[in-house]
């Protein structure tokens, strides 16, 4: 995980450029620097892979320049190729391999890469700046117009360039930017197959895949530790990662200090991996204390994502004070490829599949956004093997009349996949419980009461007023609204809406984004 800041041209004021350059640090604390040449370039480095000062951003090759927040999966493969060919590496940093690979690739380049990232070029050859950003939005990337002279700069996350320029975008995933133009490359909901095999050939098929996509993903020249919530998703990815290492993992927990849900089931499935297990507690004064750092990071006003994100900051928080771990796997992602609770709804696999195509879009604005802030947040690295783009684009394929719940079990292609020594029976077959709730009831019920006293009716109704766009529709959501604007006064549209269930589906027409005031909610979160 890193961060970088690049602006186009060299009319702006060095200390202008810092004050911006200096917000988002904690994404890369181990080494920073800055160059003006061809533009202004910033870079502050997490060291993950290459780990000398040889592996420093921005890497330069014939006069041509990179910076790159990512991770390139199989690159050591590709780099002995490169060398073979006559390259000579300056670092062991996987990214140093995109600057030759785009000399021979150039734009084409990015729909050949398996990675996740966002990255800024600049062609000597043509005097061009190149930007692209991967299919699924893991890494993050923002750009605007100078103030000064409506040249474009970009940067990893909005807050670096929110004063420099009067509206601040989300680059769009799967797509590289070229002169004043978005190209897009690859789009992650348009399968290459779509798969119609039998129920054990694609559960086979899901099962090597998404081992595949972990191991790639423990590829690290420092400490991994793995986020276990007790849920399926993340107790797959720790399962599988358990098989494929030599020495027990490092698995991490979240609850709170009144209900927590989840921890018991985490703490089993710990014990069945044999990794080494951490709880973390929080109480109410944590949850509340932590709303303004949460939402300053996410740079989000969304209720489900500040909501989940509260959590797995404190933990993150923790990992970060307490050991000396740089990566962390996650369980996101799953999903939106395999159904939530409400899509339970879906009236036909038509809509299940265009809903599932819509949440892979908007993924970089909820979910992935979520991870990537809380973990980064911290000077950590968020790694998310259910993006994996081969595993994405292997389920998105598979007819939707199987994703479907037809099993009277939600995810039940995903829970066949892995039936025999990955997870205790319970486990994997156990129902799904939202983020949120599963560090404990108590916590959101917090948060609505913390909100319901700092409001009255009446001030409520009147403060509402003043937001012609995305406006807050309970005293919760105007909360977080407040934070965001104390911040980002006037930057709403840095999300596109509220992440709420599909409300035109019978069932699905709730007043909160939680699953759990769905009537199929049941047994989850218990």
């Amino acid at each position: 995980m890193c961060s970088f800041m690049v602006y186009t041209k060299n009319d702006i004021k060095k200390e202008d450029f810092l004050k911006g350059f200096k917000k988002i640090k904690y994404r890369g604390p181990d080494m920073s620097r800055l160059e003006e040449d061809k533009g202004i370039w910033g870079f502050h480095r997490l060291a993950i892979m290459g780990l000398s000062e040889s592996g420093m951003q921005p890497f330069c090759y014939k006069e041509n320049k990179l910076v790159c927040n990512g991770e390139i999966y199989g690159f050591r493969k590709i780099k002995k190729e490169l060398e073979k060919e006559g390259y000579k590496f300056t670092s062991d940093s996987d990214c140093e391999i995109l600057l030759p690979l785009y000399e021979k690739y150039k734009e084409e380049m990015f729909k050949k890469l398996d990675a996740e990232f966002a990255c800024v070029i600049y062609d000597k050859s043509t005097n061009d700046f190149i930007a692209a950003r991967d299919p699924i939005g893991i890494r993050p990337m923002f750009y605007g117009y100078s103030k000064v002279s409506d040249s474009i700069m970009f940067a990893s996350e909005a807050k670096a360039i929110i004063d420099l320029c009067d509206k601040v975008i989300p680059f769009p995933p799967g797509y590289y930017y070229k002169d004043g133009k978005f190209t897009k490359y690859l789009d992650a909901t348009k399968y290459s197959k779509f798969i119609t095999d039998d129920i054990d050939t694609v559960t086979k098929n899901i099962k090597e895949k998404l081992e595949k996509a972990v191991i790639k993903r423990i590829d690290a020249d420092t400490p991994i530790g793995y986020l276990l919530s007790g849920g399926l998703d993340s107790s797959l990815v720790c399962s599988i990662a358990s098989k494929y290492t030599k020495k027990p993992i490092r698995t991490f927990a979240i609850g709170m200090n009144t209900d927590a849900i989840d921890l018991k089931y985490a703490k089993e499935v710990a014990d069945y991996i044999g990794s080494i297990h951490t709880e973390v507690i929080i109480d109410e004064k944590d949850v509340i204390n932590a709303l303004d750092e949460v939402i300053y990071h996410l740079e989000s006003w969304d209720i489900t994502t500040v909501r989940a994100s509260i959590g797995m900051y404190l933990l993150t928080k923790w990992i970060h004070e307490n050991t000396d771990i740089k990566v962390l796997l996650t369980g996101e992602v799953s999903d939106e490829l395999f159904g939530y609770k409400y899509t339970d709804y879906a009236p036909n696999k038509e809509e299940f599949q265009k809903e599932s195509e819509k949440r892979i879009r908007e993924l970089y604005m909820y979910d992935v956004l979520r991870a990537d802030r809380c973990i980064s947040a911290v000077s950590l690295e968020a790694r998310v093997p259910f993006a994996d783009l081969e595993f994405v684009d292997y389920v998105m394929g598979i007819d939707p009349d199987m994703k479907m719940n037809k099993y009277n079990k939600g995810k039940y292609l995903l829970r066949k996949a892995f039936i025999g020594d990955y997870l205790p029976e319970n486990i994997l077959f156990r129902e799904k419980a939202a983020f949120s709730d599963a560090v404990g009831h108590s916590m959101v019920d917090y948060l609505k009461l913390y909100a319901d006293k700092k409001y009255s009716d009446l001030e409520f109704s009147e403060k509402v007023k003043k937001y012609n766009k995305h406006k807050p529709f309970t005293k919760e959501s105007l909360l977080y609204r407040e934070i965001f604007e104390k911040y980002y006064p006037n930057s709403s549209d840095l999300i596109i809406d509220y992440w709420m269930p599909n409300k035109s589906w019978e069932g699905c027409d709730v007043t909160d984004p939680s699953a759990r005031v769905l009537k199929n909610y049941g047994d989850s979160g218990k």
